[in-house]
């Protein structure tokens, strides 16, 4: 059976234009129905996909932090190429850390990271995430637990080298959040399994924005996006996206 990846989106609305970034081993999909929610507020919206993500797990392990900003990044010029001056950003985990990094390096309207960590698990711990991801795209793939224990075996024999970068690059983002001035709406999961849930108030209390806040998520873990108050966490972001300060 062949398995149809997720790929970047881009749903046109209006003049309003939202980033859109998902997490590590994670997809597009992470963030389509909220993308889907936005535009139907007339919000255009525009969602990458990094490089190794959505594929067969053999891809992932052969890329890392500089491929998925570059990614970002692109993303982002993709929006300024279809006329759209003003652009605020969105991210779920490592998007929401992407989402940081942009606030400092270029212009956006304003930021919401969602669940969204300021320090990094141990790179073995982190590596038996990659592994867990590589199970399931393989379940995904229909194949045999016997096919599944043969690629995981030769799957091991490939380290994925660029954890050390990605622990990097969260803890360089989290020094220089202090250099953030755009609005921004911190959406945590209050049963996170996933990361440290004080990096929220961290991020809350250290940039350097006028308009700030925080709100928690009381039933909802680390994919906040696909999970129980998903339609809450739209409402939220449509509100934060409409008090801002659009020139049209």
């Amino acid at each position: 059976m062949k398995v149809v990846a997720p790929k970047p989106f881009t749903f046109e609305g209006g003049n309003r234009a939202v980033l859109m970034l998902h997490g590590f081993t994670g997809n597009s999909a992470d963030v389509r129905m909220m993308g889907r929610y936005l535009q139907e507020q007339g919000y255009t919206c525009h969602a990458p996909q990094y490089d190794g993500h959505g594929v067969p797990p053999e891809e992932l392990v052969h890329t890392g932090p500089k491929d998925w900003w570059k990614n970002v990044m692109d993303g982002y010029e993709k929006l300024k190429g279809m006329g759209h001056d003003e652009i605020a950003v969105v991210g779920l985990s490592l998007g929401g850390v992407f989402s940081l990094k942009l606030g400092y390096t270029v212009p956006v309207k304003g930021i919401v990271p969602m669940c969204a960590p300021m320090d990094m698990k141990d790179e073995e711990t982190m590596y038996q995430g990659v592994l867990s991801y590589a199970r399931e795209y393989k379940k995904f793939e229909r194949k045999t637990p016997e096919q599944i224990e043969e690629e995981m075996e030769a799957f091991k024999e490939t380290p994925m080298n660029t954890l050390g970068e990605l622990r990097d690059l969260i803890y360089d983002v989290r020094e220089n959040i202090d250099m953030i001035y755009a609005p921004t709406f911190v959406a945590q999961a209050r049963h996170d399994e996933m990361i440290n849930t004080e990096s929220a108030t961290i991020i809350h209390d250290h940039i350097e924005a006028d308009e700030k806040s925080l709100k928690w998520y009381e039933n909802s873990t680390h994919a906040i996006t696909l999970g129980k108050e998903k339609e809450q966490l739209h409402k939220d972001v449509h509100a934060f996206l409409d008090g801002l300060e659009w020139s049209e």
